[in-house]
């Protein structure tokens, strides 16, 4: 089934890719002078001027108060910055989704609402109101729904190509066209054209779009419709989708209804590194305790949950972490039936620092709460149900992968008192993972 999935996603993105790549160098050889743009550095790297060639962000020059939009080589690139990296995310988590199933049933089995059929619709329901209110964006009506119509295009057609082809059978069992989510894609190409609109008033406005997004593609999950690999492409092909409408738009129509600069690529260097973003990881354990009833040893397992920091300059940073954690135990050799729960709450010190203006590294010193579960292991034995606090440290890789979106690979180490009420040393973990967070 991987197989499938990865041989039918690529030939789609190719494909795709590929068409508008062709679109592209035809206008661009079409524009004799495009390859070279005199423009402010808008990367932050340097206070000085540089002549930007096919690597530029996209300019948008003001000529008596009208604009021109000049379309660079670099601008089809851009496009699969978030996209690319959350559909390969997806596929490799693929083969891990009765883990993270099993993880859902433990905290969510019976969840069951209906919200995200209309929570999807919602970033573009903003977007609308906003222009129907008067508020100037990046776009005229006419533009606007032009972009959007293309995005809406091209998302339907990927998802509903894949459904039909891969055939990957639902979490609840009730058909199969599981992958990729449609809901998810829907919501996020609506907050990819929130954020194309109006991204540049506030950071905020994209902020909320994308965790409209989010929290739909999180409710599919635990309303059982979804495995976690069906969410994570779907909201990279809602992205890449209005990444290309947008891009053929501007192919199309130039500086024709464009009424607004769009942002830089990415914020400078220098930008204080503020994010809020969904954390997903695995953990591992070495520890091993001895109990009445025989030796206890922990397997990979899941953590899950929210991370986010708020940062006073481009270093130095505050913020906290929430999670959920299951991990398997296992008995003499045997697994258990059940699996041990910690959830945790935590906050300390973030620290970074800008290699350039899209790769940061980042460290982390972090103290807090947590709490296990309680079950039965063998004749009566008893573990979890008892309160500690836990140390963690860690460092990430953190991709600025646009001005909306980072990207960070993260290694942490977590340290805390044992479920095994007996144990005479704590219990260690390492989570290794990634977390697709926002900017602000």
């Amino acid at each position: 089934m991987l197989k499938n999935i990865v041989s039918y996603s690529i030939l789609l993105i190719l494909v795709s890719s590929w068409t508008v790549r062709s679109l592209a160098n035809e206008a661009l050889s079409a524009d004799a002078g495009v390859d070279s743009i005199p423009v402010a550095d808008v990367t932050g790297d340097s206070p000085m001027s540089d002549t930007i060639g096919c690597d530029a962000v996209s300019q948008v020059t003001d000529h008596k108060n009208s604009y021109s939009y000049n379309v660079s080589k670099h601008d089809f690139y851009k496009m699969l910055y978030a996209g690319v990296p959350l559909i390969g995310a997806g596929l490799s988590v693929q083969a891990s989704n009765d883990n993270f199933k099993s993880f859902r049933n433990e905290y969510a089995k019976q969840y069951n609402t209906h919200y995200d059929d209309f929570l999807q619709y919602s970033p573009a329901a903003v977007m609308l109101g906003m222009k129907a209110l008067g508020v100037e964006g990046r776009s005229s009506w006419g533009r606007m729904a032009v972009s959007d119509a293309f995005s809406i295009a091209l998302m339907a057609s990927v998802v509903n190509t894949l459904k039909h082809t891969v055939k990957e059978k639902r979490p609840d069992g009730s058909n199969s066209r599981s992958f990729p989510s449609g809901h998810t894609a829907t919501a996020f190409m609506c907050a990819t054209m929130l954020h194309k609109e109006y991204g540049h008033i506030s950071p905020w406005i994209s902020i909320g779009g994308y965790t409209v997004a989010t929290a739909t593609g999180v409710s599919r999950i635990l309303n059982n419709k979804h495995w976690i690999a069906d969410v994570m492409v779907g909201a990279g092909i809602g992205i890449l989708s209005a990444e290309m409408g947008y891009f053929l738009t501007d192919l199309i129509f130039k500086d024709k209804g464009l009424h607004k600069f769009e942002l830089p690529e990415r914020y400078g260097r220098w930008h204080k590194p503020s994010f809020l973003g969904l954390y997903v990881g695995y953990n591992m354990s070495g520890s091993e305790f001895d109990t009445p009833v025989g030796r206890i040893k922990m397997k990979l397992g899941i953590n899950a949950g929210f991370e986010g920091a708020y940062y006073f300059n481009p270093y130095l940073g505050v913020g906290g972490r929430i999670n959920f954690a299951d991990m398997p135990l296992e008995l003499n050799r045997e697994i258990l039936p059940h699996d041990i729960e910690f959830n945790s709450a935590s906050a300390g010190v973030y620290l970074s620092y800008p290699f350039s203006s899209w790769i940061h590294l980042s460290a982390k010193v972090l103290g807090g709460f947590n709490h296990f579960s309680r079950f039965s292991i063998a004749d009566g034995y008893r573990i979890g149900g008892n309160n500690s606090g836990v140390f963690s440290t860690g460092v990430s890789v953190v991709l600025m992968t646009s001005r909306a979106f980072n990207l960070r690979f993260f290694c942490d180490y977590n340290t805390m008192h044992s479920f095994v009420h007996e144990a005479d040393h704590s219990l260690h973990t390492v989570t290794a993972g990634s977390t697709l967070g926002v900017n602000f």
